[in-house]
């Protein structure tokens, strides 16, 4: 018997709308506006609209919504590009902008206007406000709404060519003002804005309301399924409306989904924005961020990203995602890709005395112990290592089974060392370990004799090379909450820590702007992309080799 398939409530709806011939094709779109960077909650809506687009063998449109220049860069306009082509949606060589389609908006507005439903209103924000009512009271109509269709059209055409100051006039649609939903108390769609736009430049002073343009550009567009967030929901009889009284051949649907929340992270730009400007984050793409460029540059993946949103799952209902999630995704994906190489992160040194002054020896070893395809290595053994001064105690604890006098332990894939001595500098910090090792016991030699309990990683101090690791933390404080009861961010300065003198073995050599790593022992690691320079390489801890997901 064929396994069933679990479909989710949109794939649901569109396998209807095609059974019952209302559209022949599906076609999606993500249309981002182009006023801040994308986050990982927009990830979602991404791979939501082109996997659908790419399950029914379809289309899928990446166009920018730029109807409002106020707050638009071509900055952002590039970032999100960037994004979304990293994400692996393909969306050829045509990028989209809505202000392509200001003369068909203008068009739209002029034949409300001739219907009987649109109207030009002078009445101020503040009265056009008041007017409107509140969610217990209906509103009132405005003194200007029985204007002619001739007046209203002359009117119209004098706020195009820049004949009235900015805010003097607003184009109302007329549907209800006593409508439950406020959203149909006939809603502003059209604006005097003089500002030059980063698309089409001075050529409009008046510039289309977001939910006025966006219905016309999915149908202009031919979009079947305009799928969007549950903040659209009670905007969705306007969206109705336009495409309605617009009388396009088969107008797009409109159906929404439940955002993508992660618990204790920051995606507000108002809040990452100040972050920016305290310089508590270097910008935008700060690995303690959300942003998809913030993600991108701390080490994670596409792959894991598709693998969370697919774990999140598609509903109609709010609610939150553990960022420990996010984590597994990212660990399962690297767990076979990653070289698995020795770093020392808060090094000291450590002495074989018995061992040859000009000897260096070189190990073969696996480049990742799960994954026989990844090869070896050779790994350079010598008199001085460096190992992580968490591996040596002068007075150890119970069950401790790393290296303290007296204790012997294993060097991973080379030698059995006991401690025999230590040096500590004035203060008393232990500065220097001597051990002796044993030659029968290398690594790979078939030594059966005693048994030790520890083995900790090292790096040889001949071919080391230097290197800064950046060690990440949630930048709110997780145990008291997102926002302090002012509002303001309740910032973690604990957030980061950089580590300057790390010492890692020499096949780091090579390594590459946005190499992903496990340090043995230690955790995910990616090659910083933007403060890696040919001399100085720089780590960013995406995630520990421990997890509190559990998948169920």
């Amino acid at each position: 018997m064929d396994e069933k398939v679990s479909r989710n409530f949109i794939e649901n709806e569109i396998d209807k709308d095609l059974a019952e011939g209302r559209y022949d094709h599906v076609v999606t779109r993500f249309p981002p506006e182009p006023n801040g960077y994308l986050h990982i909650g927009h990830a979602k809506s991404i791979l939501l609209n082109y996997g659908l687009a790419k399950e029914y063998g379809g289309t899928f449109h990446f166009r920018f919504d730029d109807t409002n220049p106020t707050k638009e860069k071509t900055e952002f306009v590039d970032s999100i590009i960037e994004d979304i082509k990293w994400l692996g949606a393909d969306f050829g060589d045509e990028v989209l902008f809505a202000s392509n389609y200001f003369p068909q908006m203008y068009e739209g507005a002029v034949k409300l206007i001739k219907k009987g439903k649109a109207y030009v209103d002078d009445l101020s924000a503040e009265e056009i406000r008041a007017y409107r009512g509140t969610l217990t009271e209906p509103g009132k109509n405005s003194p200007y709404r029985d204007r002619s269709v001739e007046e209203n059209l002359s009117l119209f055409e004098a706020m195009k060519n820049g004949e009235f100051p900015d805010g003097s006039k607003v184009l109302r649609a007329k549907i209800d003002m006593v409508s439950p939903n406020i959203n149909m108390r006939d809603p502003v769609i059209y604006r005097i804005a003089r500002m030059t736009h980063h698309n089409t430049g001075d050529q409009w002073c008046i510039y289309p309301m977001y939910d006025f343009a966006h219905p016309i550009e999915d149908a202009v567009e031919g979009i079947t399924h305009s799928i969007c967030t549950l903040e659209f929901e009670d905007h969705r009889p306007l969206y109705d409306w336009v495409v309605t009284e617009l009388e396009y051949d088969h107008p797009p649907r409109q159906i929404e989904f439940a955002k993508l929340y992660l618990k204790n992270v920051v995606t507000g730009k108002r809040y990452i924005k100040k972050l920016v400007e305290d310089g508590v984050v270097d910008g935008w793409d700060d690995p303690r961020l959300v942003s998809i460029a913030a993600l991108r540059r701390r080490g994670y993946t596409p792959e894991s990203i598709r693998m969370f949103m697919e774990l999140s799952g598609i509903s109609k209902a709010n609610s939150e995602s553990d960022y420990a999630m996010l984590e597994y995704c990212l660990r399962e994906d690297l767990r076979m890709k990653a070289n698995r190489w020795m770093a020392v992160l808060d090094p000291i040194k450590l002495v074989i005395d018995n061992y040859p002054d000009d000897q260096v020896e070189y190990m073969d070893v696996e480049n990742n112990q799960e994954n026989p395809e990844a090869g070896t290595r050779k790994v350079a053994f010598s008199k001085v290592l460096y190992i992580d001064r968490d591996d040596f105690m002068e007075e150890p604890p119970k069950k401790y089974f790393r290296l303290f006098p007296g204790n012997e332990v294993r060097l991973k894939n080379a030698y059995f060392v006991k401690c025999v001595d230590y040096k500590k500098d004035a203060d008393g910090r232990v500065t220097e370990i001597h051990c002796t090792y044993d030659p029968e016991t290398r690594s790979g030699s078939g030594f059966e004799g005693r048994k030790v309990k520890g083995t900790i990683h090292w790096v040889s101090a001949e071919s080391a090379i230097d290197a800064e690791v950046r060690l990440y933390e949630n930048i709110v404080d997780e145990e008291k909450g997102k926002l302090n009861e002012d509002g303001t961010l309740n910032y973690n300065p604990n957030s980061l820590t950089v580590l300057t003198d790390c010492k890692l073995e020499a096949a780091f050599a090579d390594a590459k702007a946005g190499d992903h790593f496990q340090f043995l022992r230690k955790g995910f690691y990616c090659v910083d992309s933007k403060d890696t320079t040919a001399d100085h390489l720089v780590f960013n801890r995406i995630v520990s080799l421990k997890s509190s997901y559990k998948p169920s």
